[in-house]
């Protein structure tokens, strides 16, 4: 049974008052109510160890937004994987379209990154997608196979299946352009397919993979009800209680 997730990430929002406070709605709410998924949030990192004092007994998941591919060093600004396992944090996101597009990465960073966190115990949620420009030109089966092989083809078995991806079709994200259900779930095959020619449709059949394309309170069902759909990593929505709550409830039956 693979698991179901809601990720919520915050990117760069919220003053401390006002993330204490939806953090501790959001455990009021996770304490009320019987979710039918995961629940976590990748607050900013000036966050991470107040998540953690409200979050005290792992009710919510706590990921930082993205860590670094160095173990340690004189690297100004940057979060370890051990810095993140030593607050007891659930994991990380990695390789996020907005770190690509921001900061230059690529999947050879996101395979460092990777491997690092597994080696520390820390759930790597690997961010995948294409962009309007190879959607439109007919890439984009070719543009995420590349990218799952590169971040992950050297990874065992064993360690894969501890891996979350989190595809997110860059042109639906704040262009305007909408992914209806129906491609979102044709992509989440193809990403498990390929998986699955690498490590058999076992391994495959573990992984959970997450939707990143603008999912809403009015979409969550039909989007989640999609067979290789695993959950959602949300974006603005999760920044509001109210929106967040209901795409949780995306789940529910």
């Amino acid at each position: 049974m693979r698991r179901k997730i809601v990720a919520g990430n915050w990117k760069m929002n919220k003053n401390v008052i006002d993330a204490q406070q939806l953090m501790i709605q959001l455990l009021s709410y996770k304490n009320s109510n019987t979710t039918q998924c995961e629940v976590w949030i990748a607050p900013p990192s000036l966050y991470l160890m107040m998540a953690k004092d409200i979050f005290e007994k792992d009710e919510i998941g706590v990921f930082s937004q993205d860590m670094s591919e160095h173990e340690s060093g004189a690297y100004t600004g940057e979060l370890s994987a051990d810095m993140l396992e030593s607050i007891d944090a659930t994991g990380s996101l990695i390789g996020h379209s907005e770190r690509r597009q921001y900061h230059g990465e690529t999947d050879s960073h996101c395979n460092r990154k990777i491997k690092l966190a597994l080696d520390k115990g820390l759930i790597p949620v690997y961010c995948n997608g294409e962009t309007l420009e190879q959607r439109k030109a007919g890439q984009h089966f070719e543009v995420v196979k590349n990218q799952t092989e590169v971040a992950l083809f050297t990874l065992s078995a064993e360690e894969i299946k501890k891996v979350v991806i989190a595809y997110e079709p860059v042109w639906a994200i704040g262009t305007g352009e909408t992914a209806s259900p129906e491609q979102a779930q044709e992509i989440h095959a193809h990403i498990r397919s390929i998986i699955a020619a690498k490590y058999g449709q076992e391994v495959a059949d573990e992984i959970s993979i997450l939707y990143g394309g603008s999912v809403k309170p009015d979409n969550a069902k039909e989007i989640f009800s999609q067979p290789d759909i695993d959950g959602g990593l949300i974006g603005g929505a999760a920044l509001k209680l109210e929106d967040f709550s209901k795409i949780i409830e995306g789940f529910n039956s």
